[in-house]
């Protein structure tokens, strides 16, 4: 008896799987039409993705934020002199959307934060006060701690014992700066981010 020749099979028969099995498809099966196989494919590799996302299973690292820190309860303080601080807060909240210019002193030519603080202290209580920062953190007035901030307080920000920013203490854990180029005058809480990590004290100006 002759032996019969088995037809060769097609680049595309012979590459076909069944879902889910990398091991060729017995030679007995129909063949595949491509556009099923295609789509066969296609929904397979979708599926795997799917899978691999919901276990874990790709090596995207994501990174985790650091616990934001809670935030504290302010004591409301009284002033020594109620009337005086509470000239200074008005007229501090009162310039909030100022510009900030530097080396400014005015609401019309803009503000730093030294200059802003000079312009409250001047134009509510006629009370000149030193020009920078750092100067104002060595002024005579008395080192407060931060739980007994009252209004009108000064705080300072820097970094390695060195005072690079000042703002006027409003209650509330709140002060108004002039934070920086290219900003304006506003509210910001010492429990910021930024600036809780980077206060350095206070001082009290109104007694």
């Amino acid at each position: 008896m002759s032996a019969v020749t088995k037809p060769a099979l097609s680049a595309a028969e012979g590459a076909a799987h069944y879902p889910g099995n990398t091991a060729p498809a017995p030679a007995c099966a129909a063949p595949v039409p491509f556009s099923l196989h295609f789509r066969g494919r296609w929904l397979g590799a979708l599926v795997l993705g799917a899978a691999l996302a919901g276990c874990g299973g790709g090596r995207e690292n994501v990174r985790q934020r650091p616990p934001v820190p809670p935030t504290r309860s302010w004591a409301t303080v009284a002033p020594a002199d109620p009337a005086a601080a509470n000239a200074v807060l008005m007229r501090a909240i009162s310039l909030v959307g100022t510009p900030y210019r530097y080396g400014g002193n005015t609401p019309d030519g803009g503000f730093d934060c030294s200059g802003l603080v000079n312009y409250v202290y001047r134009d509510m209580l006629d009370l000149r006060l030193p020009r920078t920062s750092r100067d104002l953190a060595g002024w005579q007035g008395p080192r407060i701690a931060p739980d007994r901030l009252a209004a009108a307080d000064l705080v300072f920000f820097g970094s390695a014992g060195a005072v690079s920013h000042v703002g006027i203490y409003v209650g509330e854990g709140r002060f108004v700066h002039a934070p920086s180029s290219g900003g304006t005058v506003r509210l910001d809480h010492l429990d910021g981010p930024y600036w809780r990590d980077h206060y350095s004290g206070a001082k009290r100006v109104v007694e």
